[in-house]
């Protein structure tokens, strides 16, 4: 497989893109962020990283319907594909063949 060069954030984008699966769009993706990592996001950095994902080919999008409730704007819609898929399983694999290289350091947790 080619390098896969994302950043942690777009990686992150892209793990909540294919948990939505056909539910991802921005407001959905920011949410999702939040609720599943307990850390802000600004909208304009998921349409960044979205746009940038798509772009490198990891997502296909399509534009919804317009609805009454957000004032008949339409939303855009974002699924992981296959190239997507296997850049986070590249990713994970490459993780955790480090992680299981790191040996026992024999250090002790201390919470603070």
């Amino acid at each position: 497989m080619a390098r896969i060069n994302i950043g942690e954030f777009e990686e992150l984008v892209l793990l909540v893109v294919a948990i939505l699966n056909d539910n991802a769009y921005g407001i959905s993706v920011m949410e999702e962020i939040e609720v599943q990592t307990n850390r802000k996001i600004n909208i304009s950095a998921v349409h960044s990283a979205l746009d940038r994902l798509e772009g490198k080919g990891f997502l296909n999008s399509h534009v919804g319907g317009a609805t009454k409730e957000r004032g008949g704007r339409r939303k855009r819609y974002f699924k992981i594909n296959t190239a997507g898929q296997e850049a986070l399983n590249f990713i994970r694999d490459q993780r955790n063949k480090l992680h299981d290289q790191i040996p026992n350091l024999g250090l002790e947790y201390v919470s603070i």
